[in-house]
């Protein structure tokens, strides 16, 4: 009897090899079983040989290959045994079962079966018993498997049916109109694995790429099969989801549908069932299922025992696949808020969604395999932490793509030209890569090649491809007979607008599948006809399936969707801009926010191209405009999106966006709005991606940053980013770039024409693919940095990489950090870097975390620069750059054994500039032998050799190396700090030396000595914390002792103490060149500072002493250079340069010690016994009333004593008086200042002869009490010039009393009162008649006002009064310009009021000619609310009385009418007239013309920054040709026209007495210069031009330069901010040369270069007279600055010298700096933003110092640390003008403000200090503080009625 069912298909060969490993299992464990039973079967003597086999295992595999042999009728009997017999597990028994044909056991083999059988089978076998049962236990057995069976062969032969190869006869019929490819071989897809173990997304921080994507950096993505898919690596029993993502048409459903074929195959013997599910399909499900409704009713419902194959599903769980194709098409919210939580629940209905869950959960049907696809989504929630394998179908790769065309035209002539078309084409190549689209272009050229075999034009686009793809599809169909594609189209437009309509309705539903119902009847004709529409059986519950219809793929709903909005009539632009968008992330968990819209936007975007404009007119039936309207308005909406911040992915959608539209201006305007900075993070790239990225760069005209981080990309992207030309800065980041990465990369680098950076960080790259990348790099010229960190080079061939680099003529820096590179290899580096030509530096640090390797290169020199240095010139010929290399090995565990190799490597570099060798493990050992190899050793700045482990000998051989080579300079050691750094002298090309004391030797001592002997550099020796004693100096001082030449020694933070700071001052005579000393902290006592203090007497070159006992003790001496000379031990100084001798001046220090009045005492006689000591300054030691009495009484012997200075000391009112009596007990004393009760400075002068001295007491709290006092003690003085006691709190009668003292003493001085308000009064000698009266700020009320009018009127004499906003109003005014009447002499009146700038200029002359007397002057400066008048009383004033009362008999007619007759006479004598910030009405300036301009005596005229009407202005220039005595014209910042300045042209004729003419900020052009030119070429008389920040050129500049030859008066001219170039810069410095008496040289701002202050410099000589010179901002560099420098010093009148904002150079500042002397009446010099270096500020010092002028020094903006403020701090004593020092945005720390603080302190006239810190104001005494009172007004009377008397003055 034959089984019902019997699969021919299976081949028993086959099956028993599935079987087999789970049988041999098995029966491993039942060996006695299988060998009783093989004997019926087998003959004996075959079994004879297995006794001697004990191994279970080869035992059974024996005895199955003995069956296997007997034939197949054996091993079915066998078979069948096996089943009937034991308990297999269901799968095997099915397996089984298959292999014997499911036949029953026959009568005669029951017969065979006897007792001992039955009694054979092993504990575990369920025994059969043989009696009448057993029949039935058979047939129930046989009936319980084979319903599974049919059911299983029963889903074999639908899904054959469905896809595979064995389809009904129908669907071949279909075949010649089915678009995708079923009619052709499947290909294999390209799929990448990810080995993340888990797909949690961070959701605080989303990522650009696909959501729930691992993190590319965690994981590496290999190559694998499909057969790979399903191995299994989850337990046995656990649900197994797999998940596969790929972009559209990248061939994941045909995927699915080969899977099930091939299990139909039975490839996949795994899996008992397979069932497959479309979302799409499920999306039309409106009711709840259960498991066994989806799988039986969706997909094949069971022929019979529907339970019992349920049943045997959920038995078999393991071996059942579940595949659900297209998760991104469920329209449906994944939620599952509402899923199953409690275990399966067979029986209840669920939701799709739930079920989907359900089911990846293990929650039904556990432990069977569940299969998603899906498009680049972010995934549910749920699915993130079940999913167990994550896979990305690629689509096709080169090798594949042509597999699939050489499959598809394998039956054309032309098969070989299609693959070569494809493969020249390489935007076409990369469109192919995605498999729909491949189809779609072997669609085009195969119907191309058909109809022009030769030539062959493809579309561009993916748009342009559908668009093709459609007009080949319907003429197929309706062939050539039917005309062309307007033809064509005409014929079929109504069904392709329906067809349109259709797609578009559905994307808008989420509608992918559609009824009959849905489609009209002749779209669905036509789009079967032409293959656009699939039909399917939909099954929505288990009645009759329905036809179902979908578009063959979504790509192509979405082109005929994006179709359908550009030709419909009944979308409009706003529709149309609302449905454009780029794609986006699932803004929610569970929903999709642009539904199925995948390619929507791309469709749109290359529906907008050109190309596409003919093909939408003949669709739509519109014109050209109409389709252009709606194709700009998409273009447009790019745009815009061009401009909003787009993440990485958006980018690249954007990018394909606008390589569809084929418009390079589109694409020309977004690359410019993408900042030109691409980064693209985490998410995987394709060549079509990099194909849209390089055409939007490529179009644009910037160069741009591409950034790669984490990006997955293959070799093939690499290829298509060889053609982009506007790269400057290319970076990968990624572990994935390999060697293989690095390959690939460097044959697309030399495309790269602008590349000037490549970095390819965090890869795997190994010394292999460096090479190769290298090697192509070297062909790149034009590039800069290569970045290489963290990869993993470890042992590079470093040769042949730094030949390779040392061809890039550019490089200038690799960097190999993070590579765990060798120590071998890190010396082999440094061996090649030094002897490379263009190296520069190497970098090596090893650390825990992260090691640093980078090289650093220079660029080619080029042409041999030219000296500028004439004397440079003289000695060479021509200068050779030196490279100069710096080479850091820090942290290498470099040890002595290394030391030989190390020195070979720095012998064969002849320019080392620094080698940093710390942190290495060199020991003593190591250091000495490098040290003395040190000599041979070429090191221009330093090398270090700390933290080596070094000991005190080692510090010994560091020390004796300054003797042993003669480059060291300094040597700075600390123990505890492991620091241990050699510097070396460093040649300088045109650097000058600052002046500096140079010994002078007698002749006989140079007639002995060598004349040509090289002058010994001096040395610095830094010992410091490294816990010295006293008896390590004895050794320390026998290496010492052997260098004579030591200019520094610091011992500071060590442990001497007294003893050992006696034993080294015995030494110190030894060092002959020391300059400096410091011992600060060690541990010294009192007794030290008495004997340091001492030593100023033995040791006569000690300069400066700085001692402190504070909480960190100081010791730092400085000492003047000495001279030898013959036969004598005396020391004296000299300048070089100038031979001018400066008196040695010594300066004793001490701080922050307590010190009692014997204390005091004895130090007093020991510096009284010092020579030249000139300061002494005693700060912070808390000396009592009796310690300063004492102090001051030893003031007449100090007597070469300048200044005494005490600060951070709390003075007594007491001790405040002993101070200012010292004007009485030393009559040197020149100031006594006290400033808030701490501060104390006594100046002293050189000799007792009278002069006038000062008495500063600020802000001490001096009240009414001391006052007495104080005026006794002052009485005893005669010669008092100042006395300054602002912010104290004297009071009314304080006051009163002072000012009694002051009448009752002939004194002259100037008097200081200054609180809050101001109150300053200044007396002077009789023969000065000035009196001046200011009042600022004093909030007068009218009744003060009235009574400051009535004591004006009693005032004589009084010739200035000023008047700043105190309260006072126009009538006021009006009232004091009454009272001011009685003065024999001129008087000016300034009043500053808010009232000011509202009045009009009209209202401001009538209150103008209120005031008695003529008027000479009229000022109103509206912007500084203040009206000025200048008045000169004639001998007899008619009276006020008569005045008023005819005035106020004017009717207003008569009185506006007399108004001009009144300015008049009241203005006849007018002089100067200024108006600025005002508003000219007409009548105003017609007033000017005709009343004010005329005046005879006009001799200064301006209006400045106002507005006046066109016609006003015209008619102001007419009126000035009647000024005829003119001598000063303001017009500056009034915008004059062009055509205004012709008619001031005519005016300069009437004005032959003008010598100042002033025409800035007016726009004036070449044009306007030259006819101002010609005018002044007859103006004699000139002396002022200003024609600044105006539009000349080098024409105007020149035409002015050629009248300036004839100006011999001309003192001042400013033409800064213009626009002239150096030609023009220099004619204009070549005319100015005949200008001998120019005074003034303003010409800032105008980029004039090195030509013009070259030929500056050399006219300069000519310019003797000149005092101020202004060259800001004029692009002057070190070749111009040196010239100008040197040149200055013959200007010896200078008073101003602006270079700010020019970059001199060092070399310019030190030349500038030498000529520094020369200058005596220098008071202000601004050198901002010049590059001045710490180094450069040392000259500079030395040139202050010479200054005595100086009174301003602007010094901001430029690279000023520590050391070059406590230069300058140096200088300052010595500068008692200087008043300004701006030092802001420098490099200054802490110490350098502090030592700049303290040094201030001794500059009396100081006003503020502005260092880099912003936290350094010093304020001074300024004089014009405010001093507060309760009676102002009493206050004001008494200081009024002083004015009456002769002697005040201020």
């Amino acid at each position: 009897m034959q089984p019902p069912f019997r699969n021919d298909d299976l081949d028993l060969e086959a099956a028993v090899a599935r079987a087999r490993p789970q049988l041999l299992e098995f029966l491993s464990h039942h060996p006695n079983w299988l060998l009783t039973t093989s004997r019926r079967f087998l003959p004996g003597v075959v079994l004879n040989g297995l006794d001697g086999i004990t191994d279970h295992k080869v035992k059974v595999s024996v005895l199955l290959d003995l069956l296997e042999k007997a034939g197949p009728a054996t091993w079915k009997q066998f078979a069948q045994s096996l089943c009937m017999e034991c308990n297999l597990p269901l799968d095997l028994e099915i397996l089984l079962l298959s292999s014997a044909g499911e036949g029953n056991l026959s009568q005669k083999q029951e017969a065979h079966t006897d007792v001992s059988a039955q009694s054979s089978v092993p504990k575990g076998f369920a025994q059969r018993r043989h009696c009448n049962n057993s029949v039935s236990d058979k047939d129930v057995k046989q009936q319980r498997l084979d319903s599974p069976e049919k059911y299983r062969h029963l889903l074999i032969d639908s899904i054959c049916r469905r896809y595979g190869s064995r389809r009904a006869a129908g669907a071949a019929a279909q075949e010649q109109t089915q678009p995708l490819a079923f009619n052709q071989a499947f290909v294999n897809l390209v799929i990448q694995q990810s080995k993340a173990s888990r797909l949690k997304e961070r959701t605080d921080k989303p990522r650009e790429g696909v959501a729930g994507a691992p993190k590319p950096e965690e994981c590496a993505d290999t190559a694998m099969k499909v057969s790979d898919l399903f191995r299994s690596v989850v337990p046995s029993g656990t649900t197994k989801v797999i998940f596969l993502f790929g972009k559209p048409g990248t061939g994941k459903t045909m995927l699915m549908h080969w899977i099930c074929q091939k299990w139909a195959e039975g490839a996949l013997p795994q899996f008992l069932f397979t069932f497959l599910f479309e979302f799409r399909q499920l999306n039309l499900l409106k009711r709840k299922l259960t498991l066994k409704e989806l799988l039986f009713d969706l997909f094949l419902q069971p022929e019979d025992s529907p339970d019992a194959v349920f049943q045997y599903l959920l038995e078999n769980a393991s071996h059942t696949l579940i595949i659900f194709d297209g998760l991104d098409e469920f329209a449906a919210n994944m939620d599952m808020s509402s899923s199953s939580k409690g275990g399966p629940t067979l029986t209840s209905p669920m939701s799709i969604s739930e079920l989907f869950a359900d089911l990846c959960h293990g929650n039904l049907l556990p432990g069977c395999t569940v299969l998603v696809t899906s498009r680049p989504k972010r995934l549910p929630d749920f699915l993130l932490n079940t999913v167990d394998l994550l896979a990305e179908i690629w689509g096709f790769d080169h090798e594949k793509v042509e597999e699939y065309v050489s499959r598809y035209f394998h039956q054309y002539s032309f098969k070989e030209q299609a693959i070569a078309h494809l493969k020249n084409n390489t935007k076409l190549l990369s469109m192919c890569l995605i498999p729909a689209l491949c189809y779609v272009v072997c669609i085009c050229l195969e119907y191309l090649l058909l109809k022009h075999q030769m030539s062959v034009e493809l579309p561009q686009t993916m748009t342009q491809f559908y668009i093709k793809m459609l007009l080949i599809f319907i003429n197929k169909q309706q062939g050539e007979h039917a005309g062309g594609e307007e033809a064509q189209l005409n014929c079929n437009r109504k069904a392709i607008l329906g067809l349109c309509d259709l797609a578009l309705k559905g994307l808008e539903d989420k509608k992918l599948i559609f009824y009959v119902g849905d489609i009209p009847e002749h779209v669905k004709e036509f789009a079967s006809l032409h293959g656009l529409l699939t039909v399917f059986e939909v099954k929505t519950n288990g009645t009759c399936p329905e036809a179902g219809y979908a578009f063959v793929h979504l790509s192509l709903q979405e082109f005929f969707a994006a179709l359908c909005l550009m030709v419909s009539k009944r979308v409009d632009k706003n529709y149309l801009k609302k449905k454009f968008s780029l794609k986006s992330k699932w803004t929610l968990k569970n929903e999709a926010k642009t539904e199925f819209m995948e390619s929507f936007h791309i469709f749109l975007s290359g529906l907008s191209s050109k190309e596409c404009r003919t093909f939408l007119m003949l669709l739509a039936e519109k014109d050209e405009a109409w389709v252009q309207d709606k194709q700009d308005t998409i273009l447009q909406s790019l745009k815009k999106l061009a401009a909003t911040h787009l993440t990485g992915p958006k980018v690249i959608e954007l990018c394909h966006c606008t390589f569809e539209t084929q418009d390079l201006k589109v694409a020309q305007h977004i690359g410019s709005l993408l900042n030109f900075k691409y980064e693209f993070k985490n998410f995987r790239l394709t060549p079509l991606d990099m194909s849209a990225l390089v055409f939007v760069m490529n179009s644009g005209q910037h160069l741009t940053y591409l950034d790669f981080a984490g990006c997955l990309m293959d070799v093939d992207c690499l290829e298509v980013l060889a053609g982009c030309e506007n790269v400057e800065h290319l970076s990968f980041r990624s572990r994935r770039c390999g060697d293989d990465f690095a390959a690939a990369l460097s044959k697309s680098l030399q495309g790269m024409g602008s590349l000037k950076k490549l970095e390819l960080t965090g890869g795997s790259m190994t010394a292999e693919g460096m090479t190769n990348l290298v090697q192509a790099s070297s062909q790149c010229l034009q590039l800069e940095e290569i970045n290489l960190q963290d990869n993993r080079i470890r042992d590079l061939e470093v040769k042949r990489v730094m030949d390779l680099f040392s061809r890039m003529e550019k490089l200038k820096k690799i960097d190999l950090s993070s590579n765990n590179l060798s120590l071998n290899a890190v010396l082999l580096l440094a061996k090649e870097v030094v002897m490379c030509q263009n190296a520069t530096e190497l970098r090596v640090r090893y650390q825990s975390m992260k090691d640093t390797v980078i090289i650093y290169f220079s660029a080619p020199s080029g042409k041999v620069p030219r000296s500028l240095h004439l004397r440079w010139e003289e000695k060479k010929e021509h200068v050779t750059p030196t490279r100069h290399v710096k080479l850091c090995l820090q942290d290498c565990s470099l040890s002595s054994q290394h030391a030989e190799e190390i020195i070979a490597i720095l012998q064969s570099c002849p320019s080392l500039s620094e080698v940093d060798l710390s942190g290495n493990k060199l020991g003593d050992e190591g250091c000495s032998c490098l040290l003395e190899s040190l000599t041979w050793i070429s090191i221009s700045k330093q090398l270090d050799l700390s933290q080596n482990h070094l000991s005190v000998n080692g510090i010994c051989s560091l020390l004796k190396s300054v003797n042993t080579c003669q480059k060291v300079v300094e040597v700075q050691v600390s123990l505890c700090c492991e620091t241990a750094v050699l510097r070396f002298t460093a040649d300088r090309e045109f650097a000058s030396l600052p002046p500096r004391e140079e010994p002078v030797f007698s002749t006989d001592d140079q007639q002995n000595g060598d004349e040509n002997q090289t002058p010994t550099a001096s040395k610095k020796i830094r010992l410091t914390d490294s816990r010295f004693q006293a008896s390590d100096l004895e050794k320390l001082c026998a290496v010492l002792k052997e260098c004579n030449s030591i200019s520094e020694l610091d011992l500071s933070y060590n442990h001497l103490g007294d003893e050992g700071l006696l034993q080294l001052f015995r030494f110190l005579p030894n060092l002959k060149m020391l300059s400096s000393l410091k011992l600060n902290d060690n541990q010294i006592s009192l007794n030290s500072v008495f004997f340091l203090a001492q030593s100023l007497s033995t040791l006569e070159h000690i300069k400066t002493m700085n001692l402190s006992l504070g909480h960190m003790q100081v010791v730092h001496l400085t000492f003047w250079e000495r001279i030898r000379v013959r036969n004598t031990s005396r020391w004296r100084s000299s300048f070089l340069a100038h031979p001018k001798h400066e008196a040695k001046g010594r300066c004793f220090r001490l701080k922050d010690c307590r010190v009692g009045p014997e204390d005091v005492t004895r130090l007093c006689h020991i510096l009284a016994q010092c020579p030249q000591l000139t300061e002494i300054d005693l700060s912070g030691n808390s000396l009592s009333d009796q310690s300063i009495e004492r102090l001051l009484s030893f003031l007449p012997y100090l007597c070469h004593l300048t200044l005494l200075s005490i600060r951070n000391t709390t003075f007594s009112p007491r001790c405040m008086v002993l101070l200012i009596n010292s004007f009485n007990l030393c009559e040197r004393i020149r100031m006594v200042e006290l400033r808030s009760s701490e501060n104390a400075f006594l100046h002293l002068g050189a000799s007792t002869r009278s002069q006038k001295t000062s008495c500063r007491l600020t802000d001490c709290a001096i009240g009414q009490g001391q006052i007495d006092e104080l005026c006794r003690v002052l009485e005893q003085h005669g010669w008092l010039a100042e006395v300054d006691l602002s912010r104290n709190q004297l009071g009314d009668e304080g006051l009163r009393c002072l000012l009694d003292h002051f009448y009752q003493v002939p004194v002259t001085c100037s008097l200081n009162l200054c609180s809050k308000a101001t109150l300053i009064i200044k007396f002077t000698s009789r023969d000065d008649p000035r009196k001046i009266l200011r009042l600022a700020e004093c909030n007068f009320q009218p009744e003060h006002l009235e009574k400051l009018c009535l004591l004006l009127e009693k005032c004589t004499g009084l010739t200035e009064y000023i008047s700043s906003n105190n309260n006072m109003t126009v009538q006021a005014a009006e009232r004091l310009l009454h009272s001011l009447r009685k003065n024999p002499g001129p008087l000016k009146i300034s009043i500053e009021e808010p009232w000011v700038g509202k009045e009009s200029v009209t209202n401001l002359l009538e209150l103008a000619v209120q005031a008695c007397g003529n008027i000479t002057e009229i000022t109103i400066c509206k912007d500084k609310t203040l009206f000025q008048l200048g008045i000169k009383f004639p001998r007899c004033l008619e009276k006020v009385e008569s005045v008023v009362s005819r005035l106020h008999l004017y009717k207003p007619g008569i009185k506006h009418a007399c108004f001009y007759q009144r300015v008049r006479e009241k203005c006849a004598q007018l002089q100067e007239l200024r108006w600025s910030h005002v508003e000219l009405h007409n009548d105003e300036a017609e007033m000017l013309v005709r009343i004010l301009l005329p005046l005879p005596e006009l001799k200064k005229f301006g209006l400045t920054s106002s507005s006046i009407m066109p016609t006003g202005i015209d008619y102001l220039i007419t009126g000035l040709q009647n000024c005829q005595a003119i001598e000063e014209l303001n017009l500056g910042y009034m915008e004059l026209s062009s055509a205004a300045i012709p008619k001031l042209v005519l005016g300069f004729r009437e004005m032959p007495s003008l010598k100042r003419l002033i025409l800035n900020h007016n726009n004036i052009s070449n044009d306007g210069c030259s006819r101002l030119t010609e005018a002044l070429r007859n103006m004699h008389y000139v002396e002022e031009i200003n024609l600044s920040h105006n539009n000349i050129g080098d024409p105007g500049l020149m035409n002015l330069a050629a009248v300036l030859l004839e100006m011999q008066n001309l003192k001042r001219i400013d033409l800064s901010g213009n626009s002239p170039s150096p030609a023009g810069g220099e004619k204009l410095m070549e005319a100015l040369a005949y200008c001998k008496h120019i005074e003034e040289l303003l010409l800032s701002r105008n980029v004039f270069g090195d030509r013009t202050a070259v030929k500056l410099a050399l006219c300069l000589p000519h310019m003797t007279n000149l005092r101020i010179l202004h060259l800001q901002n004029n692009n002057i560099g070190p070749a111009g600055g040196m010239e100008l420098a040197r040149a200055l010093v013959v200007c010896g009148l200078l008073e101003e010298i602006s270079l700010s904002e020019n970059y001199l150079g060092e070399g310019s500042i030190h030349a500038l700096s030498e000529g520094l002397p020369c200058f005596e009446h220098l008071r202000k010099i601004d050198l901002k933003l010049c590059g001045v270096t710490d180094d450069a500020s040392k000259s500079l010092s030395h040139g202050f110092r010479q200054c005595p002028s100086m009174e301003e020094i602007i010094l901001s903006w430029n690279a000023l640390g520590d050391g070059g403020a406590r230069e300058l701090a140096s200088a300052l004593p010595g500068m008692e003008k200087l008043k300004m020092l701006d030092l802001e945005k420098n490099r200054i720390g802490t110490r350098g403000a502090t030592k700049l603080a303290e040094e201030l302190a001794k500059c009396p006239e100081i006003q503020f200090i502005r260092s880099g810190l912003q936290m350094q104001i010093f304020p001074a005494p300024i004089r014009g503080r405010v001093w507060r009172q309760k009676a102002a007004s009493s206050c004001t009377e008494r200081c009024l009625d002083a004015l009456s008397s002769s002697q005040l003055s201020r």
